[in-house]
């Protein structure tokens, strides 16, 4: 009985002193992570880890996401979290310790950031883990791919949150854990090649090759492939599936399947990081299926190296390339190029293995599966041994996999914007048709509300400007701005608009909240509502409130952000935009009461309480040109165009006031119109009078 008392007293002493050591709230976190833990450790000195002990038994580690990786978040500060992983490499569980990420602080709530991070427990570093914008969770049928659930209002956020996560969880493996140490990393060498033909690739192992038999198909499955309904059986003597893989950094493997400019035209393309692998593939079943997605991952085909699944992200680069250039090269069902990587990385010179999965479906509802393993490992006179980064591989940034995912809304984007650049540069002929302007107009603000505002998430907000100048405070890095395509491209075409037309280019053409408002406004009108016009006292006064607003959201970001993104719900566009109006019912308020002001005063909130249009006005000081004719008599006596501009952008001598117009070319439509200019009607009058002297004149003598 003494000798168990002694027992219990003297385990009992590392975890008083444990426990003593630890802040109770990081304590109370971590025993969160590590239910069964008696004794939690303090941070090692020399790597930033907190050990875990369950009695004399090691648990785990637990560790805080920011002393490994800063990843920034959408607000420019990293996402702090207290991650749990076992022994074994696996997620005890992962919490969220501090963000700003304002979709989950001021729109969504707490709870879907939550739910996301609750899915990496029972998940391992060694698994695969794909994040999905919509559908659920899961894993694939051979169990070495898990799918999470996204957030689909908040993909930058939880795409940052899996990034940090399994990066740091990789660092702290391969520091710590057996069986996760990485072999020295290699590079291809630049200074070898010689000219060799396909035979003398294979040959030399430049090139892998893998066949696999019907036989062997029919040995995993257990059935003749004469069987299933789809004819898979291929002809006699011929391979089920031929499989061929070369690491085209190499210029003794690039340059003699691409040819000289092909393997010129691969290293412009992608950087010197980019690991790039390709897989050719014939036979009945090739490497990827015929319904394959262009720039996604490949079902059938996968990667380890190690015990970590290496990612391939196919580049969709060699369309409509069937053959490689080297001599006695034969044709190919499938030539696709990987990216090889992924948060575990791809070291080319040591053996990687590679896996087809096979699917064979005996109907509708059954479906036979066989996976065949393939080792890879090329000739070491291809590489060079390279210094270690502390066991960490290069990587791409986060934002680099966002511009390739989003890749066809990109290009939909940057197609709308040069059209309407061109729109701008031709405006002065282009007004000389109403109808066509109306309805280019209408049909941009459509585009504008629906794709670039509902879909593509494209609303500008006051806060990517604050989160700019906290960037220059902190140190400036682009990578920030690069995490959200659509917001990148629309702030990099406002800013340059800004110096040749002013801030109306925006305003008027590719704010959401602004589009939503103008469609109000003409229902309104429809609706036969009274318009009230403000007076041009209150109004030269009312236009001057977003200014201060503005100031004092910036000022505000500086001593609090967390304060500044609150008080930034001032703007209607995460509320209306970005949630679709699902949201706790003050801020849905605010938002409809301000479109219910629009529906009788013309862009309510444009004119009186945007600060991002504050902003946007002050640099748009700055134009370059003034592009919006006037002709002597606009103001002078003439007040048609004033009358008509409906956000009265249009002072009472005729000038254009561009602080606050919004480039809908209407006053210049009307100034070019022979009907509805006052000056051309004037004119015409006048010269229909001298034609009638005259000819009076003519008449006479």
């Amino acid at each position: 009985m003494f000798g168990r008392l002694l027992l219990v007293i003297l385990l009992s002493l590392p975890m008083a002193r444990a426990w003593a050591d630890l802040p109770e709230t990081t304590r109370a976190v971590i025993q969160e992570l590590f239910p069964a833990a008696t004794v939690i450790e303090d941070k090692l000195p020399d790597f930033p880890v907190y050990p875990v002990y369950q009695l004399q038994q090691l648990l785990g580690y637990a560790y805080v996401s920011t002393d490994f990786t800063r990843i920034q978040g959408f607000a420019g500060k990293p996402i702090t979290m207290m991650i749990g992983l076992d022994t074994r490499g696996r997620f005890t569980g992962v919490k969220v310790l501090h963000h700003h990420e304002p979709v989950f602080l001021h729109g969504l709530g707490e709870e879907p950031l939550t739910e996301f991070v609750n899915q990496y427990q029972g998940n391992a570093l060694t698994d695969q883990i794909i994040v999905q914008a919509s559908g659920g969770s899961g894993r694939n049928r051979q169990g070495d791919q898990v799918y999470f659930d996204g957030v689909s209002k908040a993909t930058v956020s939880v795409l940052i949150i899996n990034d940090t996560v399994l990066s740091s969880a990789l660092k702290v493996a391969r520091n710590k854990l057996d069986g996760f140490t990485q072999a020295a990393p290699t590079r291809a060498r630049q200074d070898m090649y010689r000219p060799l033909t396909w035979p003398q690739m294979l040959e030399q192992g430049y090139v892998q090759q893998a066949s696999i038999s019907p036989a062997d198909v029919e040995s995993q499955i257990g059935r003749p492939l004469a069987l299933y309904p789809e004819d898979m059986e291929p002809e006699a003597g011929a391979p089920f599936s031929q499989l061929y893989f070369a690491y085209l950094n190499s210029p003794m493997v690039g340059r003699n399947l691409l040819g000289d400019d092909g393997y010129r035209a691969l290293q412009a393309r992608f950087g010197e990081n980019d690991k790039v692998m390709l897989v050719m593939s014939r036979g009945r079943y090739t490497a990827v299926a015929p319904d394959f997605v262009p720039g996604s991952s490949p079902l059938r085909l996968g990667a380890r190296q190690g015990q970590l699944a290496v990612e391939l992200r196919d580049l969709h680069w060699l369309q409509g390339m069937t053959t490689p250039i080297a001599d006695g090269a034969p044709a190919m069902a499938t030539m696709n190029l990987f990216r090889m990587g992924g948060n575990a990385g791809y070291n080319p010179g040591a053996e990687i293995a590679f896996h087809l999965d096979v699917s064979l479906p005996r109907n509708h509802l059954v479906v036979d599966n066989a996976r065949f393993e393939i080792p890879v490992h090329f000739p070491e006179d291809l590489f060079e041994t390279v210094e270690a980064d502390n066991g960490q591989p290069a990587r791409a940034p986060v934002w680099v996999g966002l511009w390739q995912e989003r890749w066809w809304q990109i290009s939909l984007t940057v197609m709308a914007l040069t059209l309407l650049t061109v729109f701008f540069a031709r405006q002065k002929s282009l007004t000389r048709h109403p109808a066509l302007i109306r309805r280019f107009r209408w049909g941009f603000l459509a585009f504008t509300l629906f794709f670039l505002g509902f879909y593509a998430q494209g609303q500008l907000s006051v806060v990517n400007i604050y989160t700019l100048f906290l960037a220059l405070w902190d140190g400036f890095s682009l990578d920030v701005f690069l995490l959200d395509p659509i917001i990148f491209i629309l702030w990099s075409y406002t800013f340059v608009t800004l110096f040749i037309w002013g801030r109306g280019v925006f305003c008027g053409w590719l704010c959401p909240f602004g589009a939503l408002q103008e469609m109000v406004s003409w229902l309104g009108q429809k609706l036969g509502l009274r318009q009230i016009r403000v007076p041009e006292h209150w109004h030269r006064q009312l236009i001057l409130l977003k200014y201060p607003i503005l100031l004092g959201l910036v000022g505000t970001a500086f001593y609090s952000l967390t304060l500044a993104e609150q008080l930034a719900e001032v703007e209607p566009f995460k509320t209306s935009i970005t949630l679709y109006f699902t949201r706790y019912w003050p801020f849905v308020a605010y938002a409809l009461a301000l479109l219910a002001a629009g529906l009788f005063i013309h862009k309510f909130y444009c004119r009186y309480l945007c600060p991002l249009g504050a902003g946007l006005a002050v640099l748009g000081r700055f134009r370059i040109f003034s592009w919006l004719e006037r002709v002597k008599r606009c103001g002078q006596p003439c007040q048609h165009c004033k009358n008509e501009c409906g956000i009265n952008a249009i002072r009472k001598d005729g000038r254009i006031d561009y602080d606050e117009c919004i480039q809908c070319l209407e006053c210049v439509v009307i100034l070019r119109d022979q009907t509805q200019c006052v000056d051309a009607i004037v004119r015409n009058k006048q010269q229909q009078k001298q034609a009638r002297i005259l000819a009076t004149d003519a008449a006479t003598t």
